[in-house]
């Protein structure tokens, strides 16, 4: 496409008692000082200053101003001859926007799709992706218009507000400066659009509509398009502010100008962390698999933790311990990749910034181009069924988030899930199902519901979070040398593949709604029970078997919280519930050592 920067902004509305901003009386808009001290043009011409993407870039100015733009041209590289003059010198004269758009189209003989945006906007984060703006504009049948979500104290009547369908992206309705009351989004259009060279006749059907200059907007032009003649007009979101110098006086323009810079300052300068807790499942675990119902918990006893921080270059940093790439000796890489395997947790952080940004593509969310580190950190024991692996991939998505400033409506925490066991499934082929996923996103204990009716018809489960605040004491119990866990799913997932399906793995909240710890007692066992009689002793692995056999030996209701190497107990008499660092067996066949602890929960924020 072609890039059509407007640039007919006036001089400033200057009302200075302070004498410093005298100089900035005839300096036209789009040339003021911006973020950094760049002028503000600077920065929309570096970013489309990209030969790979656009085929010209032109500018459309005024006769007042038009001296102004052919010095800056010559001074940063940008061809003189591309520059329109509209020929206006005074307000009463001016053509407007639509117009002058339309002047260059003509005068160009432009037939390209165009990208238009205003070069006198400030925007809070100055590097985003175009790129990625181009990609989505090209994957949808018609036009693209970029928004931003108001922030607080904006008010929406100053801006064209737009109507958002989530799902296909399209805008259903666009309203130039409303009354209040009018529209409940805040979502606000700024002068950043891609339009079909298909559509650009509509240009002259609109202005000969519209005689009046003052109507001839953008605003009004996309009233008409997509409320009269519903054109398929799409919505892509920037998560940044943008302000149009355009609109302001002085002392809005040094307000912006202050708030993102010291914003831009802030957010740079401090790192994010984030955490994500282990999953134990109560009931139900390992149905979420073949459309059933479960009871989940997060643990504060293990967690995983990424650190994110701004950083020149993108960089992940393996971890000393999970990601080794320095041995003692050939004998020590051979006991170590014996144990442990050979798939650390770089891979997940790599994973999830590949399918973040796909998601966020696809999803019509523009990120910034500013690069981090990414570090993570975790004591789930590895292999055991705690979902350590999505922690990590869990924790990573709440970092990116929040850096690029995603919010829960753009990434809902139903989806969030999906995404993640994405990232496991698509990206890395872990066989996985989707209660981890859930309540490590919802935190707390969580009833879910997976059945194959709401998956089909809205993408995902119920989720429902639970009263945990009266909950018995549970103990956990792990294997410190576990095989790998993946496989006890592997074998039952394709039995039900094949069509083998079963209803064992059904329970009910109930016992927890009413305290009846007696009754929840029963069914973990039940659970337990109706699993083996599934999966067989030889899938479950004599490791798992004794654990139970020895809880049991005190009293103990007990079953597997994961997909093996850990069991989870219920013990109705509190007396012998007792926490030893481990608990030390040994028989003919193997020695088994066996760390167990009492649960600590995370409660839901």
């Amino acid at each position: 496409p072609a890039c059509v920067t407007m640039v007919t902004g006036r001089a400033f509305r200057l009302n200075d008692d302070t004498g410093l901003y005298g100089h900035l009386a005839a300096v036209p808009k789009a040339l003021l000082p911006g973020i950094g001290g760049k002028k503000i043009l600077d920065f929309w011409w570096e970013m489309v200053n990209m030969r790979q993407l656009f085929t010209e870039v032109y500018l459309v100015t005024n006769a007042d101003k038009y001296k102004h733009y052919e010095r800056w041209a010559t001074a940063n590289d940008f061809p003189v001859e591309n520059i329109v003059n509209d020929g206006s010198t005074t307000l009463e004269d001016q053509m407007g926007a639509v117009a002058d758009l339309e002047l260059v189209i003509r005068s160009q003989k432009l037939q390209d799709d165009i990208v238009v945006i205003a070069g006198d906007m400030m925007c809070a984060d100055q590097n985003f992706d175009i790129a990625q703006v181009i990609g989505f504009f090209k994957s949808k049948p018609g036009e693209l218009i970029i928004y931003y979500e108001l922030e607080e104290g904006e008010r929406s009547s100053s801006r064209g507000i737009v109507e958002v369908s989530p799902e296909s992206h399209r805008i259903t309705r666009f309203v130039e400066k409303p009354e209040e009351g009018l529209t409940a989004s805040r979502l606000a259009s700024v002068v950043f659009y891609c339009i079909q060279k298909n559509t650009l006749c509509c240009m002259s059907d609109f202005l000969s509509l519209q005689p009046k200059t003052t109507s001839r907007t953008f605003g009004h032009f996309w009233e008409w398009c997509i409320n009269e003649k519903h054109l398929d007009v799409f919505g892509m979101k920037l998560p940044t502010g943008f302000q149009l110098i355009g609109q302001v006086g002085l002392s809005d323009y040094t307000k912006w100008l202050a708030h993102y810079s010291s914003k831009k300052h802030g957010n740079s300068a401090k790192p994010i962390t984030c955490r994500s807790y282990a999953r134990v499942g109560l009931m139900g675990n390992p149905s979420d698999g073949f459309n059933g119902k479960t009871i989940a918990m997060t643990i504060s006893n293990f967690w995983a933790e990424v650190t994110l921080v701004e950083s020149q270059a993108l960089s992940l940093v393996p971890h000393p311990l999970n990601d080794p790439t320095e041995f003692g000796s050939l004998q020590d890489l051979f006991c170590i990749s014996r144990r442990e395997g050979y798939l650390g947790g770089l891979r997940l952080l790599q994973a999830t910034c590949k399918k973040f940004y796909q998601f966020c593509s696809k999803q019509g969310i523009a990120l910034t181009k500013q690069n981090f580190t990414l570090k993570y950190d975790t004591n789930i024991p590895r292999q055991v069924g705690l979902a350590g692996s999505s922690a990590i991939i869990s924790a990573t998505l709440k970092c990116l988030m929040k850096f690029y400033n995603i919010t829960d409506d753009d990434l809902p925490k139903p989806v969030r899930a999906n995404f993640i066991l994405s990232v496991e499934t698509d990206e890395l082929f872990i066989t996985a199902g989707l209660q981890d996923r859930v309540v490590q996103v919802y935190e707390g204990l969580v009833y879910m519901d997976f059945s194959k009716l709401l998956m089909d018809e809205q993408g995902h489960g119920n989720y429902v979070s639970m009263d945990m605040s009266s909950l018995p004491p549970f103990w956990l119990a792990y294997l410190s040398d576990p095989s790998d866990s993946g496989r006890i799913h592997s074998n039952i997932r394709q039995r039900w593949l094949n069509g083998t399906h079963s209803d064992a793995f059904s329970y009910t909240r109930s016992a927890i709604q009413d305290r009846d710890w007696t009754r929840l007692a029963q069914l973990m066992n039940e659970n337990f029970e109706l699993r083996r009689s599934v999966y067989t002793d030889g899938c479950l692995g004599p490791g798992n078997l004794k654990m139970v056999d020895l809880a049991r030996q005190f009293g103990s209701a007990v079953k597997l919280p994961g997909s093996g190497g850990a069991v989870v107990g219920l013990i109705l008499d509190q007396d012998k519930l007792v926490s030893p660092p481990c608990i030390f067996e040994e028989d003919e066949f193997y020695v088994l050592l066996i760390l167990c602890f009492v649960v600590q929960y995370v409660w839901r924020n």
